[in-house]
């Protein structure tokens, strides 16, 4: 039975060698808007075709992404367009689960935070659990406020200079350089709802997340884990100095309700984090209940790697790992991470806020599925970004089904394209330049490869294209 995207899994045992499952992480896309091709090109397909690998092999696998529903750019997007945020965001989550339908990408796990009242009355009851026994304690702190607008500024309620590179950012990490910039950290912040400046401070308190607490915890797993070399930069960047302390709450208008401090929404990336705890326990073990239960299931986790864009890397670097570690968990639960840079259009970064995209739901309505992924895993945006152009994809996607460049398929390069769709290898780019550089055809059978037995040339085609074969788990 293949998973829906109402979060339902497959009920079925998948084989693997021990016993354990390998957690695979994708970002849940924000609903502001609808998915573009540079959303496809980073984490999503990525995650889907290594996945479809893992299982290829015999992998016991638990892929898991969903809707960011509380990220305030749902917000400021649905007051841009005079729309309401419930209504803006249902319509781009249609959009989203078709184009992830369309494209062929799966998961087994599909989170929903505004519609699961469960899920969020379980990221509350985690966080206060925490709180209450010093793992998130109460603390005070000031932060730039606009004199004009309720609330404090955060996310997409602020822009201002990065302190570190000088890009421009929003409060919370930087895009030109990953770093973590909350609103206190910007220089010359504005409000963006208003554009004034922020130039009011206001005293907050609430609970927060010490990342320093956890310091030998982080540089013990970073040490151990895969990570590409700008994860690594930035774990050196941020063990030059204190670590940081993260906000898990905020006094706000969008997001989860914290009861116990009156006006507070839990922050949403202290929800993504709370909510990884709750969602995979779940899997592990049905009907699990309280924090304890959730964290022991976590025990039959073998591996967890997240699949991500260069901006979200201080989250699934160090926010959510020092979240795991102050719940419970085993320093050595991060197993890797795999990072794309941004992929541009034109030249220009892809962007939901500022409308530069070429949107998913529209290309795959005129577009054969197999050649967008297959050409997105061509250009992937790894380990340095990557430019599209439509003429680029006419006449790369022309040649692949070209007769007069059929050549029988290379055992050599069938190896190495295995090797490169492996977890802790993971380069999409490489694995089609082996299996599309020359024109193979489908049709034809690889011989030995890299695990020793025959590698059929077609079965990693499908892995690469999105064959309906590998949507399900080995052995359904």
């Amino acid at each position: 039975m293949a998973p829906d995207h109402n979060g339902n899994a497959p009920t079925a045992d998948e084989p693997t060698t021990d016993g354990l499952t390998t957690v695979v992480l994708s970002p849940p896309p924000t609903p502001n808007g609808p998915l573009h091709l540079g959303h496809l090109s980073g984490p999503y397909l990525a995650a889907d075709i290594a996945v479809r690998a893992a299982r290829r092999r015999g992998d016991k696998v638990f892929a898991l992404c969903g809707l960011d529903d509380h990220q305030n750019y749902v917000q400021a997007k649905a007051r841009q367009e005079h729309t309401p945020a419930t209504e803006l965001r249902g319509r781009n989550a249609d959009l989203i689960r078709a184009v992830f339908d369309r494209a062929g990408i799966v998961h087994d796990g599909f989170t929903q935070p505004l519609t699961d009242s469960g899920y969020r009355a379980t990221v509350v009851e985690f966080l206060e659990d925490l709180a209450l026994a010093g793992a998130l304690p109460i603390e005070e702190w000031h932060t730039p406020v606009c004199q004009d607008c309720p609330g404090i500024l955060h996310h997409a309620y602020v822009t201002g200079g990065c302190p570190q590179c000088g890009a421009t950012s929003g409060g919370g990490t930087c895009e030109g350089c990953a770093g973590y910039t909350p609103a206190a950290a910007l220089t010359d912040p504005h409000c963006t709802r208003c554009g004034l400046p922020a130039t009011a401070r206001r005293l907050v308190r609430g609970p927060v997340l010490r990342l320093e607490d956890h310091r030998a915890v982080l540089e013990a797993a970073w040490q151990r884990a895969t990570l590409p070399p700008t994860a690594r930069r930035l774990a050196t960047r941020l063990l030059q100095g204190p670590l940081p302390t993260v906000p898990f709450s905020y006094p706000t208008d969008w997001g989860i309700e914290l009861p116990s401090i009156p006006g507070h929404r839990v922050d949403v990336w202290a929800e993504m984090g709370l909510g990884y705890l709750h969602t995979v326990g779940q899997h592990l073990a049905p009907g699990a209940t309280g924090l304890d239960e959730h964290l022991r299931a976590w025990r039959k986790v073998g591996a967890l790697w997240a699949f991500l864009g260069l901006d979200n890397a201080f989250y699934y670097l160090a926010l959510f790992p020092a979240l795991f570690a102050a719940a419970g968990l085993p320093a050595d639960v991060l197993t890797g991470l795999v990072v794309n840079e941004f992929y541009r259009l034109d030249g220009a970064k892809f962007s939901t806020s500022r409308s530069h995209a070429v949107w998913a739901h529209e290309f795959l309505d005129t577009e054969d599925p197999r050649a967008v992924r297959a050409f997105l895993s061509w250009d992937r945006p790894a380990p340095r970004p990557a430019n599209f152009t439509l003429e680029r994809y006419r006449a790369l996607t022309a040649t692949w089904t070209d007769p007069a460049r059929a050549t029988p398929a290379d055992p050599a390069e069938l190896a190495r394209a295995e090797q490169a769709l492996t977890f802790e290898h993971f380069d999409a780019a490489l694995a089609a330049r082996c299996l599309l550089g020359a024109g193979l055809p489908t049709g034809t059978t690889g011989s030995t490869g890299s695990t020793g037995g025959s590698v059929p040339a077609d079965d990693l085609l499908t892995v690469l294209t999105g064959g309906t074969g590998d949507t399900k788990a080995a052995g359904q």
